[in-house]
């Protein structure tokens, strides 16, 4: 993959920062971006420029830009650095989301904060955005795809309405994208993963082994996403693949990849569904 220009939001830490560096590790020239530049403050660890270290680190080029993907100011300055250094965008991936407190926090909807409708703008709104002022670099690749990290609850019943509607947003963003992108070359693609080997998990498996350790022993590493986007943006089947939705595990068996340490993630179709496909009808 060198040569290739990526574009990954939200990337500080999570599944963007897993995401950013496997790309890295595939040679490519990834753009970090997201809020968080001081993580001294915050409760969270990770930072963008952390993120980029970790992508050079790993044999690509990683450079990071703050933006807040709820300014679409910032996130037009964004595309309008990277024309002028590269001239076009090969991969982005939509990994920026406002995730609140209360996320897992149990009950109806309306015993939750206010933060959680957040998602809402950056999540789904700030996909929209950075996909459409990115278009016109997007339709500059010679292959160009755009990944949506979405989840089985665009179907099924996770962490409430919020969380529900902005992941089925997604995949339906992805599904309506593919169609208009179709004859410049580029696809749109949304993943699921299974439980993801994050920050936020890492430490309630330490605060809760009990609860939360064989999760977290299990999960999928974040980096495998990006593996997994890595294969796909190279496969012959890419356009075919385009405006569907797909589990990363079953991906990652598709093309044969692993973790690192030799397991291979199991899929969750059985229990949750398998990805919805939408109907093919067009009207304009």
């Amino acid at each position: 993959m060198r040569d290739i220009i990526a574009v990954v939001t939200g990337a500080s830490r999570g599944a963007g920062k897993g995401i950013a560096v496997a790309l890295g590790a595939a040679g490519a020239r990834v753009y970090v971006t997201g809020r968080s530049v001081d993580d001294t403050a915050l409760p969270l660890p990770g930072t963008v420029g952390a993120t980029a270290e970790a992508v050079t680190a790993a044999g690509g080029e990683g450079i990071a830009v703050a933006v807040d993907h709820g300014d679409d100011a910032s996130v037009a300055a964004l595309f309008e650095r990277i024309e002028k250094e590269c001239g076009r965008i090969d991969i982005l991936v939509h990994s920026a989301t406002a995730l609140s407190d209360d996320l897992v926090k149990s009950g109806p909807f309306w015993e939750k904060s206010d933060d959680m409708v957040d998602i809402l703008d950056v999540g789904l709104r700030s996909a929209y955005q950075a996909t459409r002022i990115a278009a016109p670099l997007l339709l500059k690749s010679k292959a160009g795809l755009v990944v949506a990290i979405s989840s089985p609850g665009a179907q099924c019943y996770m962490h409430g309405p919020a969380y529900g509607a902005q992941k089925a947003g997604l995949d339906k963003m992805m599904f309506d994208m593919a169609r208009d992108f179709r004859p410049f070359d580029v696809a749109c693609v949304s993943i699921w993963p299974g439980p993801m080997r994050t920050e936020r998990l890492e430490i309630s498996a330490r605060e809760r082994p009990d609860v939360y350790g064989a999760m977290f022993e299990n999960a999928e590493t974040t980096e495998l996403q990006g593996h997994v986007i890595a294969a796909v943006a190279q496969s012959d089947k890419r356009m075919e693949m385009s405006g569907n939705a797909y589990y990363t595990a079953d991906l990652a068996m598709e093309f044969g990849i692993t973790e690192a340490d030799g397991r291979q993630p199991p899929s969750f179709a059985t229990m949750l569904g398998e990805p919805h496909r939408f109907h093919p009808a067009v009207i304009e």
